[in-house]
């Protein structure tokens, strides 16, 4: 499958407007936001559990990265809820379920394949810090590498927000809302913009926290095994 598989384009997902499709697992459905393979891909995407349920033990080849959106996402090596941040480097495995039902933001296979640093950060509990450079904007640092930036950032309501994408970007909407292009992203919604862009964002009424990857754009490829 390739879908929104052109990285030189911009690309809007409204994901609660996004069909919900159910994946190999019983009680676990995907909202498709870009993918390139089949079940093996490097994708993104919206997955959400229902109540008791749990997807088979494997291990991630090309890494895995999510966010817990709403409810708690476990696994054998902990419970992790809304506002977990967590990075699987390739090569780790594991076998998730949730009790009571709870729904992430993965990427998968978009990890350099040497990569080992295991990540786990709950957001709920990070204070962001202030951007000397850019009034009324926040940062909370997630990970660095030679490969990409990945943070989330806090906006003021009604602020105007500008950055350079010289290697493209992308962007989910935590909470709040922004307008860019024309659109009014909500929570949910998922933007890609390409190399060379420029966002060009103003918060709407309330702030808004974004979750935001960068300069990784040149490394998009489909998964090699």
């Amino acid at each position: 499958m390739d879908l929104n598989s052109d990285f030189t384009k911009r690309v809007l997902v409204h994901s609660d407007e996004t069909p919900w499709i159910a994946s190999p697992m019983p009680g676990v459905d995907r909202r498709m936001l870009d993918r390139i393979g089949g079940e093996v891909a490097r994708a993104t995407t919206i997955v959400r559990y229902a109540a008791k349920s749990a997807f088979s033990a494997h291990t991630h080849n090309g890494g895995e990265e999510f966010i817990v959106l709403d409810g708690i996402f476990t696994d054998e090596h902990g419970d992790y809820p809304a506002g977990s941040y967590i990075r699987n480097p390739p090569s780790t495995s594991h076998k998730p379920s949730s009790v009571d039902g709870c729904t992430i933001f993965v990427k998968l296979w978009q990890f350099d394949l040497s990569d080992r640093t295991q990540v786990k950060i709950d957001m709920s509990k990070m204070e962001s810090i202030k951007d000397a450079e850019r009034p009324g904007v926040a940062i909370m640092p997630l990970f660095r590498d030679a490969r990409e930036v990945v943070r989330a950032e806090d906006w003021d309501a009604n602020g105007e927000v500008t950055l350079d994408l010289p290697l493209g970007g992308e962007f989910l909407v935590l909470d709040g809302t922004f307008e860019e292009g024309g659109d009014v992203l909500r929570k949910g919604s998922w933007l890609r913009l390409p190399q060379g862009s420029t966002l060009r964002a103003k918060a709407g009424a309330t702030s808004a926290r974004v979750w935001m990857k960068l300069h990784h754009l040149p490394f998009a490829a489909a998964p090699t095994g």
